[in-house]
């Protein structure tokens, strides 16, 4: 008897609801979750349970249970600042196998970068192969960010000599630091440590608001 598998689908447009109704039909329970009413009520009788939630909160991920999910796709649209963000939160929340929709070649580097166990671009490859793959096993220069949301590199001078826990940009501006490179560093150290002490000179990286993040002078 083959192992169920308990999938969790974050974003049920065409694509993810596709990917979660081929897991369904080969036996699996797959929860879907997305923001929106309307495609909530679509997959309500497609996957094995939907919950309405916002997938980049990480509070609700949490109350949701996704740590107990084997698998999570995360397949939110056009929004790679969106999807960064929520594979972070799954990896600390430590769900064992964390997949991504991305939509071109510089969102697949920076999934990896962050720790993503496996990139799928919708172009190369249908809904239907990469479900059947997960059922039966076998820098940054320029990204486009959505309405709301972005990805942005800033120069420690300010902050020189400070730890990002006692900047505390999470709770002061909800803005996430994701990676951070010391002037003597060729490369970014990615998921920094909130004890991590900056100096002048060195480079982070955060996500959140574009609003926010223009407000911020390290």
């Amino acid at each position: 008897m083959k192992e169920k598998l308990q999938v969790g689908v974050i974003g049920l447009g065409k694509f993810g609801l596709k990917f979660g109704k081929t897991l369904v039909d080969l036996g699996h329970e797959v929860l879907g979750i997305d923001n929106n009413y309307e495609r909530i009520a679509q997959a309500q009788n497609i996957l094995t349970q939907v919950l309405q939630a916002d997938a980049t909160n990480k509070e609700a991920l949490k109350q949701i249970g996704v740590g107990d999910l084997t698998h999570v796709l995360i397949s939110v649209g056009e929004s790679i600042a969106a999807s960064t963000m929520i594979t972070m939160f799954l990896k600390e929340l430590n769900v064992p196998q964390v997949w991504a929709k991305a939509i071109n070649s510089d969102h697949e580097k920076l999934l990896r970068k962050i720790g993503i166990d496996e990139v799928v671009i919708p172009e190369h490859m249908a809904a239907k192969q990469i479900a059947n793959r997960i059922a039966m096993p076998g820098f940054i220069e320029h990204l486009p960010f959505d309405k709301s949301m972005g990805i942005k590199e800033f120069k420690v001078s300010r902050w020189s000599g400070k730890t990002l826990r006692e900047v505390d940009l999470t709770n002061r501006y909800d803005i996430q630091v994701i990676a951070v490179k010391s002037s003597r560093d060729a490369e970014y150290r990615f998921i920094p440590k909130a004890d991590d002490q900056m100096k002048e000179g060195d480079r982070i990286v955060a996500i959140g608001k574009i609003t926010q993040l223009a407000r911020i002078k390290p």
